[in-house]
């Protein structure tokens, strides 16, 4: 049997349209125009698409499933940041209304000073005593680069004075500890957070799963090892695998691995874990790394220092042992994803890229680096040379539009978020939203890749460097799929591809560009069955 859908805008992918197409077992079996309904047999499905625009379901090439998972049992602080004292109501109301478990914290995730009304400062320990002295708390910033807890935490942590952490910092005020934690700190408190059960870790991927379903996507490059640091990574595995057996996983899972140290790199390789292997519906993914911070929170590495300060940023690696860390994994046959925003970082991730490539040349590596945001010129050449992919985020210009002439140097400013760019050079971009520092809502990702305008109005910010609405789709698509070594299965609407399809309300080449972002998904289709209807 077969179904077949007709009398619709169906964008295949690579500028190419189609009108029709059929379903069976899971795939596109036939792509085309209105001949197609004379295919039907006695048992078959014909669904009129009555207009309405389809395209390849979008697949979000770098996000946190699990930490998007976690955060929607938390306190939303990401819905009450427009000034600290909403902040602390937020927690203060979520305590109230989820009395902690014996032993448990008040977390929450989402805060950034930066939309803060009056002052725009760091959340500090008093601030969070004010919600509670007798429980826990810890309030992360958005970008997941920061947190802040109260008094009662760092009790806890046995934290009673600020110390060294390489490729990290613990703030403090006065010769005390004032609460923050930044990068390679933050898992100091993360390894003291209970740790939930194997029911609890898929209630939250089925939650997060459904979320990104009503945004149209059926696929995610997911770094989830890094949610909870005190949870081996193979039992992450196995409730991604328990609930596939069970038909509950609504996605098809790319994971991106992220492993702090050469040793527990060596052991996920000895134990046969390899990029490319699994199912349709989870594989390993590339090693992912952290190169360095956020802007938002002054900890991306740079080479010039932030605007009204002597400070560059750091990275969370020395660079001889990122390079033995990617030499490794290089020569180990995995591919590698490499977080860098900063651009004294990227230069450090392009040496250690290129060493493992002299060392050992592989031409199709499809090693990349996650998010590329601030970028010189003499970079998106070398960038491209390497043949390395981007994983891009359009959406983060919503904010970075506000921030980023604030905090760089105009020759760092003037060439970042350079992204077609590279495209002009011949590297691969594929977009994504980084969830949950951003929604993930693709159309919003891709009226910011073809407007480089905030939903506010602000911007646009090098305008050179926007997308078509072809090449923002595709961005979502095929660009992604191919950055998982899967663009001959799926991303795109063409015999024989997996049928993973969303239905829109609107035509995205027909709509304003500045209301890409109000089209609404109708419905999303995974192996051709329905995963969410509106």
């Amino acid at each position: 049997m077969k179904t077949i859908y007709h009398n619709g805008k169906i964008y295949c992918g690579q500028g190419l349209f189609a009108s029709a197409f059929t379903v069976e077992e899971g795939r596109f079996s036939k792509v085309g125009g209105p001949e197609l309904v004379n295919l039907m047999d006695r048992g078959d499905e014909c669904i009129d698409l009555a207009g309405a625009f389809v395209c390849a379901g979008f697949n979000d090439s770098h996000l946190h499933l699990l930490g998007l998972g976690k955060t929607l049992f938390e306190a939303p602080l990401h819905e009450h940041t427009k000034s600290l004292e909403e902040v602390l109501q937020c927690l203060g109301d979520f305590l109230s209304a989820h009395s902690p478990k014996e032993r448990g914290w008040l977390v929450g995730r989402g805060w950034n000073q930066d939309l803060f009304a009056g002052e725009k400062r760091m959340i500090s320990r008093r601030d969070l005593d004010l919600v509670s002295r007798e429980i826990p708390i810890a309030a992360m910033r958005v970008c997941g680069h920061m947190c802040v807890v109260n008094s009662k935490a760092l009790e806890i942590l046995g934290v009673e004075k600020a110390f060294p952490v390489e490729g990290g910092r613990i703030g403090e005020e006065g010769g005390v500890p004032d609460g923050t934690f930044y990068d390679n700190a933050v898992e100091i408190v993360k390894r003291a957070l209970p740790v939930p059960s194997r029911e609890e870790l898929k209630a939250m991927i089925l939650k997060a799963s459904s979320v990104l379903n009503s945004f149209g996507i059926t696929s995610a490059q997911s770094d989830d090892y890094c949610v909870f640091r005190n949870i081996n990574t193979e039992l992450i595995d196995e409730c991604y695998r328990e609930l596939e057996r069970e038909g509950k996983l609504s996605l098809r899972i790319y994971e991106q691995c992220n492993l702090e140290t050469l040793d527990s790199l060596k052991e996920f390789v000895s134990m046969g874990r390899v990029t490319g292997k699994g199912t349709e519906f989870f594989k390993t993914g590339p090693l992912k790394l952290l190169g360095d911070g956020s802007l938002g929170s002054a900890t991306a590495h740079l080479s010039k220092p932030y605007l009204g300060s002597a400070d560059c940023g750091f990275s969370l690696y020395p660079p001889e042992r990122l390079k033995e860390i990617i030499r490794f994994a290089h020569g180990s046959g995995l591919q590698i994803a490499v977080h860098a925003i900063g651009d004294k970082c990227l230069d450090e991730v392009l040496e250690a890229f290129e060493d493992a490539l002299k060392a050992a040349p592989r031409p199709d590596h499809r090693h990349g680096v996650v998010h590329c945001q601030v970028t010189r010129a003499d970079q998106l050449e070398r960038l491209a040379r390497l043949g390395l992919h981007v994983y891009a985020q359009s959406i983060f210009l919503d904010y970075d539009n506000h921030i980023v002439k604030k905090l760089l140097a105009p020759e760092l400013w003037k060439t970042s978020y350079s992204w077609k760019s590279l495209m002009r050079l011949g590297a691969t971009v594929s977009n994504g939203s980084d969830c949950p520092v951003e929604p993930p809502d693709c159309l919003r990702g891709i009226q910011l890749a073809v407007t480089r305008t905030s939903l506010d109005g602000t911007g646009p910010y090098l305008p050179q460097e926007a997308f078509s609405v072809a090449e923002a789709l595709d961005s979502f698509t095929c660009a992604s799929a191919y950055a998982s070594f899967e663009e001959n299965r799926k991303g795109r609407v063409r015999e024989g591809m997996l049928a993973d399809f969303v239905i829109l309300d609107r035509d995205p080449f027909a709509a304003p560009p500045f209301e890409l972002s109000k089209i609404k998904v109708l419905a999303t289709f995974l192996g051709g069955r329905e995963v969410y209807r509106a």
